[in-house]
């Protein structure tokens, strides 16, 4: 740790030392993030860990949610890789994935018993908007990292609004609005970016 907080201090990003250093990253952020593992991965890999810079996070992000598959597993196989190739990769997914598989297998056998008690349906109702706060709370965070965005400000809150009304207003699918505005977002920032 100490390591990390010279680093910092010094301007340039720190990175962890050994691949298990990823696995226990990884594996921390995964047991914190119930409802959401988004929050906790931006708070440990930008602010304690200094790993990214959030424009850093917010690219990784970016590239990590077109992509298939759990957006905060392929950005911890990104991340992983950057570090230590392939060896950082597997640390990073597998201290995603190995403790909290369990610990979810264990919860949805404990949920299978306990689903007819109104309690725990109206506590599981309540997690959900939990983790719609936590989500909010994590866009609010990165949203100052947009400034020096090649798209801009206005074209990527006109984005941000044509996602809302297509997603959530028309109930579009997700595939036809990702392809959709990801290739106008794609066009304007290589246009925007073009000598």
């Amino acid at each position: 740790m100490p390591e990390a907080m010279s680093a910092a201090d010094s301007g340039q990003a720190a990175r962890p030392a050994r691949v298990a250093d990823l696995f226990w990253a990884f594996n921390r952020l995964a047991l914190q993030g119930f409802g959401g593992v988004l929050p906790v991965a931006q708070r440990e890999l930008v602010e304690r860990l200094r790993w990214l810079s959030r424009e850093q996070f917010l690219e990784l992000l970016s590239l990590s949610q077109v992509l298939p598959g759990p957006n905060i597993v392929n950005l911890g196989l990104i991340l992983g890789d950057r570090f230590f190739g392939w060896r950082g990769g597997l640390a990073a997914v597998a201290g995603m994935l190995l403790a909290p598989t369990a610990l979810v297998l264990a919860l949805a056998a404990a949920a299978m018993q306990l689903s007819d008690v109104p309690q725990v349906a109206g506590a599981l109702r309540g997690m959900g908007i939990v983790a719609a706060g936590l989500i909010l709370s994590t866009a609010l965070k990165l949203a100052p990292g947009l400034r020096r965005n090649v798209i801009g400000i206005p074209a990527a809150a006109l984005l941000m609004a044509l996602t809302v009304l297509g997603i959530g207003v028309l109930r579009w699918p997700l595939a036809a609005v990702v392809l959709g505005l990801g290739v106008v977002a794609v066009a304007w920032a290589w246009w925007r970016s073009a000598p």
